[in-house]
């Protein structure tokens, strides 16, 4: 299993997340990628509930996860350092250099045009739930994030992956769309619901998140008494 205490490539991640969230911090894009390519790396653990340690900031200007590093770099955003992965291994990027950087092209799309239409969807779901604004909003934040995964499903078409084979571009766009668990709106679309599917059965990505899942599960709070 590539967690390994003595690895030299760090990956930051939080001790424990509320359930909404477990399964979905960005730092299992990165443990994903280092799964399928069978590269060990150990794990620097944050409280996401407090503030974060004054140095890290030097790591993550924003104080989120995932923060990386290895003996080459020291980076942050899960998109940057899957291309610095990708880079290094043909498993994640192909050589040839067309197919390498429509990847990479793709993996930036999901980052910048489906992954904001997302966003909106999830704060008033989640962190602004029940406020009276909320309700007027949806239809319009719906209708954007539906435009992008109309314009997704078209580009995808019938293809298994986005490019000839999966790429740091399916892992993204997967973990991407992820975040709409629960819910039906990607099965509107058959065949990103099963670019999900297929993304999620990759071992390297069950390995990935049951690794995730099981440092929450070691560090669920206490509950508090009544």
């Amino acid at each position: 299993m590539p967690v390994d205490s003595t690895a030299t490539a760090e990956v930051s991640a939080f001790r424990w997340v509320p359930d909404f969230a477990q399964g979905l911090v960005r730092d299992l894009r990165v443990r994903w990628a280092l799964e399928e390519i069978g590269r060990p790396y150990r794990v620097k653990l944050l409280d996401a509930l407090n503030p974060r340690p004054a140095d890290y900031f030097c790591e993550q200007p924003f104080g989120q996860v995932p923060a990386y590093r290895d003996e080459q770099v020291q980076l942050f955003e899960s998109g940057a350092i899957l291309i610095h992965l990708g880079l290094q291994d043909e498993r994640l990027l192909p050589s040839d250099h067309a197919q390498r950087m429509r990847s990479i092209a793709w993996l930036i799309a999901s980052l910048n045009s489906v992954e904001p239409a997302i966003l909106p969807l999830l704060m008033i779901n989640v962190f602004n739930r029940g406020e009276a604004w909320t309700e007027e909003a949806r239809p319009k934040f719906m209708e954007r994030l539906n435009s992008r995964l109309t314009c997704m499903s078209d580009a995808l078409g019938d293809k298994e992956w986005l490019e000839d084979r999966f790429t740091i571009a399916d892992l993204m766009l997967v973990s991407v769309l992820r975040q709409l668990r629960g819910g039906r709106t990607v099965d509107r679309f058959p065949n990103l619901a099963a670019l999900v599917a297929r993304g999620e059965a990759r071992p390297a990505f069950q390995r990935a998140l049951a690794d995730q899942l099981a440092v929450f599960a070691e560090n669920k709070p206490e509950p508090q008494p009544a």
